[in-house]
């Protein structure tokens, strides 16, 4: 199995100053869990090379295990240093396509024309698409093909308002990502404020925040073995 993970090349926090990307545990989780699984894995971003890392979610409060291995991990390391531009990326390629969050991607992968592309080449084509915390917004312009929007009547979560308002970035983010899935028709639903929740609809897997990157790791894993 080959799996596509798809990080932000966004780094600056709105006007306020201060720097995103996407958020360590989101990427680190699931990469570790599909290497242990055996999968081929293959790192894109919409400008290629390194992309940047919430510096938050590198603090030490924020290693989890997974970020631990990840970090000395030198294959990783070196795929993380040299990301595939996002326009040379086939879907063919692939059995699945993963986003990370952060909340970069709500600046750019929410509107980047390939990603939408690919999102919708990958869904009708039956194969894997998954995003976890703010990787959803990914979803939001996205269409099945008889133009529909992508999430509409499907199960589906993601960082939610209540999360948003608690790390105070309510007034920051450039839309809110559940009101947004909502108006598209997707079926939201959440778990507890930054427990683990997963959510799979057919061959959609979206995770509500970074507690829940692992299980929606799982979930894509279970879904590829069928």
């Amino acid at each position: 199995m080959v799996i596509l993970i798809v990080i932000t090349s966004h780094g600056t926090l709105g006007e306020t100053g201060h720097k995103t990307g996407y958020w360590l545990e989101e990427l680190a989780a699931p990469y570790m869990a599909f290497k242990a699984a055996g999968a081929e894995i293959v790192l894109a971003s919409p400008m290629g090379g390194k992309p940047p890392v919430d510096p938050r979610s590198t603090e030490e409060a924020s290693l989890t295990p997974a970020c631990r291995k990840f970090l000395k991990d030198r294959e990783a390391q070196a795929a993380l240093a040299d990301t595939l531009p996002l326009a040379a990326v086939r879907a063919s390629d692939y059995d699945a396509v993963f986003y990370p969050g952060g909340h970069g991607p709500l600046w750019d992968l929410a509107v980047d024309d390939d990603s939408i592309a690919l999102i919708e080449e990958m869904f009708d084509s039956g194969r894997v698409v998954a995003a976890v915390c703010h990787g959803p917004a990914v979803l939001r312009d996205a269409r099945k093909a008889d133009g529909q929007p992508l999430v509409a009547g499907l199960k589906l979560t993601g960082f939610t308002n209540a999360e948003e308002q608690a790390v105070g970035l309510t007034a920051v983010v450039p839309f809110s990502l559940e009101d947004e899935l909502r108006a598209k028709g997707g079926l939201f639903e959440q778990g507890d404020n930054f427990q683990p929740h997963a959510v799979v609809s057919g061959k959609l897997v979206t995770g509500q925040n970074p507690a829940s990157s692992e299980a929606v790791a799982k979930e894509i894993l279970k879904l590829l073995r069928r």
